[in-house]
């Protein structure tokens, strides 16, 4: 959904054009426009201190345009008006806007003299003429601007400030750091000053708003409370020195774990090892934040409650009755702000939401003549407490009582934060650009946030990163300054060193609403809208991690979550790879009557010679099986008891007496499957010794492999190999096109297959054989077949070319490639010859040496060619099917290329004797858009060129016809090979 348009505030100045010539120092910015030199004031560092200040007019972002008080100004000055734009889009930011009566546009005006409307911009002044009034224009402008600022920052620290209260109660959920939880709270909030200025000063968004964040919540929960158990345990009780002891190490190895994740994201960003987080499985992801928002749920209901929520069990407590009572109000104002978050299109709503609460909370208890102290027994606000002074955040670290032993234990959660923060940080970054329409570096932006984690680590602090729901708010208010955050980060500084106690004051159900408001938010985005965004089965993992995390831990959670993705993803594989029939056709060029024999013989529906069948997906050890079985089952090939039991034990991984198999083996190659009865041990017995016998089995089974991303050891073995020796104990021959180099090398390896080569009689038949393309492989398998049956039987005289192999290149003659295989009527072809003969050829013969190129893709289409000796080979440039880069356990392994002057994954398609090729291009009048080289043995190509046919069309249309009847052949043909 396309995010709504800046607010016109007057936060920022429209797009501007490029400013020319600027010298930038710390007093001015000067530019020269017509009118002479002009001078930019740095007041308030003219506004927005970011790299933005003064974007170009091309730039992508969008831009407030112009519409404040100092458009009346300057109204009045040049005595001219214009009517008014609308109103701002939000109520309450209206209320804070210029009337509407001093907002106008200014088209139309008559701008003075200091004024160029070719750079839109206020703050330009003459340096000849009178400035007066254009200093009252620029400092208008000024004091409306940080106006602004200033509200806006208020309403970002009323929305952060009660969260990272309730962050501090995660973090700190153990009962040893309840007494020091104010300080410990202010902490988290220094914490998130540090945050603030890093990002204000680093981030490539000036306006971006973060602080301590939810991602790390439960890691950092998860070591607090690690520490405070092992310590408490080994102590055996609780002391002033033990208590000392556990915030000292708290404190310290929870920075230390912030700065240490702070430089790994750094170096991430540094390398651009951002895309490596994407290893995580996002249902995984999914799943903990799940997690994440049912903790800030118990989290919530505890503050609540003034108890721990850490177990299923502890939710008993909420039937007492006061416990209840003290939760149901959190659990409504939670209920509330989600609604209010989700449903309301003014974003001003949510922070005046959490302004009313405490204020409604007050007005009632204060109506109803009950004062704090009596809210204060009731457990509604928080007790009275000495108050915290800046000095007294030094004294909690004692370092000399740090246990740095603890370091270990905290080593594998603190692995798990670092890919979930880093993902969360990534996926805030991605959020953030989708809603800008902006693209943003990633990596550049992790980094920032490494910057922030690490020098709140070093200072005792905690994770944070951006938050992507308020930086997006800021963004389109149009307030796209570093001010917003400057002042946001100065609230908590005001927080930080003030001497109240907020929690002796502030409604802890308002606190605790605001986690069970996050809670509500993060589980019904993760738990219910995203079930319109993953299939069945990654709903299914997301759901078991964040079961997982319940019973197990995070990180045990987590492994386990990572585990059933990687099951569910074997077995959605292993499913989607997909064997079907084919109905394919070479684009060889027969002559009528061994055409007919091809189509009725060669491919009869019920009894063909040829099975063509095509590949898809990836054939693995979880999917080879299934595989195999669906190939033999297309093919029409009946295995024997004998053959299922060698394919059970070579798929095995276990020992061949093992009771014990992993593999799942299809009910069609079980050896059980020949006998339905256990007690047919003499059926079963002579089945074994009966080779199975298949009624009309095929002479050629053709695989296409060019939609196959992937085979492995297993499939290569366990499923081609059994396939090549089952087909050569019946006379059928293998062929395979299509396979990339990895899949190439992998069958030969295992001795499976080899290259097909059209030179050598002895090509072994035992294994599949490989072709760079379909049309080869079919093509091969045509001829083949033709070949082997007597002439008479074809009632027609074939006509024989010369072999390659005998070193010259013999070629046949136009007129007989259009006679013997285009199917040419030979009074046709004479008349060609004829017309020849009188000097006037429309086609030139030319003779290629091998690789040598034919024709660019990108040329003119001047002709169409047909192939008289040799081969062609069509390739598509760009195009790559598979990788070279084949690492074995051996080192990396050199590709075979059965052609060495081209690419195998560029290869499109071969084509021989008699074929026609570039007449698509010729005949829509188009630029080639493939490129074609000879073949390895060579080729002899006739062109007939575009100007040649138009002098027979002038000359004689009959003849032109003829070449008419050639082309729209070919067109059938090609259309035939790809028939459903």
């Amino acid at each position: 959904m396309a995010s709504p348009p800046p607010l016109n505030n007057g936060c920022n100045s429209s797009p501007t054009p490029d400013y020319g010539s600027v010298n930038d120092d710390n007093d001015k910015l000067n530019t020269t426009t017509s009118n002479g030199p002009i001078h930019l004031h740095p007041t308030l560092d003219s506004l927005d201190v970011g790299p933005h200040a003064f974007r170009p007019s091309n730039s992508a972002s969008p831009m407030p345009q112009d519409g404040h008080v100092f458009t009346q100004l300057r109204r009045n000055l040049s005595h001219s008006s214009s009517p008014r734009p609308s109103a701002l889009t939000s109520p309450f930011l209206r209320k804070f806007s210029p009337s509407p009566d001093v907002l106008a546009d200014t088209e139309g005006l008559t701008l003075p003299q200091a004024y160029d409307s070719s750079l839109n911009t206020p703050f330009l002044e003459d340096d000849g003429g009178d400035n007066k009034s254009n200093v009252a224009v620029e400092q208008v402008k000024n004091n409306e601007s940080f106006i602004y600022y200033i509200i806006y920052a208020c309403v970002n620290s009323v929305m952060c400030i009660p969260c990272l209260y309730g962050y501090a109660s995660v973090i700190f959920n153990h009962s040893i750091y309840q007494p020091h939880i104010n300080a410990l709270s202010k902490l988290v909030i220094f914490s998130s000053v540090v945050h603030q200025f890093c990002f204000t000063s680093f981030s490539t968004l000036p306006f971006s708003i973060g602080q301590v964040q939810d991602a790390g919540l439960i890691f950092l929960s998860a070591m607090s409370h690690k520490i405070a158990t092992k310590m408490l345990d080994e102590a055996g009780g609780e002391s002033e020195d033990v208590v000392s002891e556990v915030l000292s190490t708290t404190i310290v190895l929870l920075g230390m774990a912030t700065a240490c994740l702070g430089a790994v994201l750094i170096l991430m960003g540094r390398f651009r090892l951002a895309d490596v987080v994407a290893y995580l499985p996002l249902p995984v992801v999914g799943g903990y934040l799940a997690f994440i928002g049912y903790f800030c749920l118990e989290a919530g209901v505890a503050l609540c409650i003034s108890d721990t929520i850490m177990k299923p069990s502890d939710w008993a407590l909420l039937l007492d009755k006061n416990s209840l009572l003290l939760a149901i109000p959190g659990i409504l104002a939670g209920v509330a702000l989600t609604a209010v978050a989700r449903k309301c299109q003014d974003e001003a709503m949510l922070p005046i939401s959490m302004v009313v609460i405490p204020v409604a909370f007050y007005a009632i208890l204060f109506g109803f003549g009950f004062s704090i102290e009596d809210a204060r027994e009731g457990g509604w606000v928080g007790e009275k407490s000495p108050p915290v002074p800046v000095s007294d955040l030094f004294q909690l670290v004692d370092f000399g009582k740090v246990r740095w032993d603890l370091v270990t234990d905290l080593v594998p959660t603190w692995l798990g934060m670092v890919f979930v923060v880093s993902f969360s940080s990534c996926l805030d970054v991605a959020a953030i650009s989708m809603d800008m329409g902006e693209a943003l570096d990633v990596n550049t932006e992790l980094m920032t946030v490494g910057i922030s984690n690490f020098v709140s680590g070093c200072l005792g602090g905690f994770t944070g990163s951006y938050i992507f729901s308020q930086t997006i708010f800021t963004y389109r208010t149009g307030c796209r300054s570093r001010w917003i955050g400057i002042l946001v980060a100065l609230s908590f500084v005001a927080v930080v060193i003030s001497t109240v106690n907020f929690l002796e004051v502030t409604p802890l159900f308002f606190l605790g609403s605001t986690l069970i408001f996050i809670g509500f938010d993060l589980g019904y985005e993760w738990l219910v809208e995203v079930r319109h965004k993953l299939l069945l089965s990654e709903y299914i993992v997301l759901l078991a991690t964040f079961v997982a995390i319940q019973f197990l831990g995070i990180n045990g959670g987590i492994g386990l979550g990572i585990v059933v993705a990687i099951f569910d993803f074997v077995l959605t594989t292993a499913s989607v790879s997909s064997v079907s029939k084919v109905s394919r056709r070479s684009l060889a060029f027969y002559a009528p009557n061994e055409r007919v024999f091809v189509e009725n013989h060669v491919y009869n529906s019920q009894h063909p010679k040829i099975v063509t069948l095509e590949i898809r997906g990836a054939v693995f050890f979880g999917s080879s099986m299934q595989v195999l079985s669906t190939i033999l089952e297309k093919t029409g090939i009946l295995l024997s008891v004998q053959e299922k039991q060698e394919i059970s034990r070579i798929n095995s991984p276990l020992p061949h007496n093992s009771r014990m198999n992993s593999v799942r083996i299809p009910e069609s190659l079980s050896p059980a499957s020949i006998s339905p009865g256990s007690g047919r041990k003499e059926a079963r017995r002579e089945a074994e010794k009966a080779p199975a016998v298949e009624t009309h089995p095929p002479r050629f089974l053709v695989l296409d492999l060019s939609s196959v991303s992937n085979v492995d050891a297993s499939a290569a073995r366990g499923c081609f190999l059994q396939l090549a020796k089952m087909c050569a104990s019946r006379k059928i021959v293998v062929c395979a096109a299509g396979a990339n180099h990895r899949m190439d090398w992998m069958m030969r390896t295992h001795d499976t297959a080899s290259h097909f080569d059209v030179d050598e009689p002895s090509n072994d038949n035992k294994k599949i054989l490989l072709f760079d393309d379909l049309n080869e492989a079919l093509q091969y398998a045509e001829k083949t077949l033709v070949a082997e049956l007597p002439s008479q039987s074809l009632q027609f005289k074939r006509f024989d070319l010369p072999s390659a192999a005998s070193g010259d290149l013999a070629n046949i003659t136009l007129s007989t490639a259009f006679t013997h295989f285009l199917g040419v009527d030979p009074s046709d072809t004479a008349a060609l010859e004829e017309y020849e003969k009188g000097g006037k050829a429309f086609h030139q013969d030319t003779k290629y040496s091998s690789g040598q190129t034919i024709f660019y893709s990108g040329e003119n289409a001047d002709g169409f060619f047909v192939v008289l000796s040799g081969s062609v080979v069509v390739l598509v440039e760009g195009r790559a099917v598979g990788t070279s880069n084949i690492v074995s356990g051996a080192g990396r392994q050199q590709p075979s290329q059965r052609r060495n002057f081209v690419d195998s994954s560029q290869i499109s398609k071969v084509l021989s004797v008699g074929s026609i090729f570039g007449f698509v291009d010729f005949v829509l009048q188009r630029p080639r858009t493939f490129r074609v080289v000879a073949g390895s043995q060579g080729a002899i190509v006739a062109k007939c060129h575009r100007s040649g046919l138009d002098d027979l069309k002038a000359e004689n249309p009959a003849l032109d016809r003829i070449v008419d009847k050639v082309l729209l052949l070919c067109s059938v043909v090609e259309l035939s090979s790809h028939s459903p």
